[in-house]
């Protein structure tokens, strides 16, 4: 746990328990004091907790890393597997990543958390014929933030990654998002404390959120508009199947995911683009109400 300051420019008091992984014992309790705190303890972050950072909307997800024959794992040398539809998520989408040398086969969803393991039952049959004869060697859940915390930064606190809320929505990326924000935090800790000269306040970690804001709110906003329009609907899903084959589409993707930032092009194309999401919701009757 952490405890507070009690006075102006008093340090912080962190609580935890050093364990020795050789011997194997419980583990010796500590305190350690510290003039500020970077919190990076994930989505369950017990730093939010105490300075009152406030909830998010979170995803769940479940995955299982699936260990498959050789010859099957080729097919996933160059290549992931995106899945959407009502069976594998009402609301996000399912997939299997390649990793070393097995393959993470998986959902997500934030409306129907207590059907998860439904959902994930559903992502094993659409996968089934590559992943057949494989084994599971691990399952993993984890909360996904849907967006950032009311309050990332408080006195000489701050937070970063999944504590913070970093998650972009449409694809569920993060890991960048916690190297980087832990980076900019750090940056600005340094730089506001002179390199240890004096102590930083909170004008300092304001520096890092300013920073973040300016770089990445962008893409957060972008993805979550795509999020709402095209993973609303079983219609607007196909939308989304039809408008990924558009080479156009296809390269400000990329373009966006190896920067990590929405990218300008071409005003004229990106008319055209608006004009084709359009028509591909028309086609796929996205825009009409569904009827049971």
């Amino acid at each position: 746990k952490m405890d507070l300051p009690e006075f102006k420019n008093a340090p912080y008091v962190l609580h935890y328990t050093d364990y020795n992984a050789k011997t194997g014992a419980a583990g010796e309790k500590k305190t350690l004091e510290v003039d500020a705190v970077i919190g990076a303890d994930g989505a369950n972050s017990r730093v939010a907790k105490n300075i009152d950072a406030g909830d998010y909307e979170y995803a769940i997800a479940f995955q299982e890393r699936v260990k498959i024959p050789d010859e099957k794992m080729k097919y996933y040398e160059n290549l992931a597997e995106m899945y959407v539809g009502d069976d594998v998520s009402p609301d996000f989408y399912g997939w299997v990543f390649p990793k070393c040398d097995h393959v993470a086969v998986g959902t997500g969803t934030v409306t129907h958390k207590g059907d998860i393991k439904n959902l994930q039952i559903a992502t094993r049959l659409r996968a089934r014929d590559k992943i057949q004869g494989g084994k599971i060697i691990r399952v993993e859940a984890h909360p996904i933030p849907e967006h950032p915390r009311p309050r990332r930064v408080s006195d000489r606190v701050a937070l970063v990654g999944d504590a913070a809320g970093y998650v972009t929505k449409c694809s569920g990326e993060g890991i960048y998002f916690a190297a980087k924000s832990g980076r900019m935090c750090a940056e600005a800790i340094v730089e506001g404390s002179e390199n240890g000269k004096r102590l930083v306040n909170e004008s300092d970690l304001r520096v890092y959120l300013q920073k973040w804001d300016r770089t990445y709110r962008p893409t957060y906003t972008v993805l979550d508009i795509l999020q709402k329009i095209f993973y609303r609907s079983n219609w607007a899903r196909e939308a989304f199947v039809e408008m990924s084959a558009d080479e156009y589409v296809q390269k400000i993707s990329f373009d966006s995911y190896l920067y990590k930032r929405v990218v300008p092009e071409n005003p004229f194309n990106d008319l055209k683009l608006a004009l084709k999401t359009i028509g591909s919701l028309v086609r796929a009757k996205a825009l009409c109400k569904e009827i049971d």
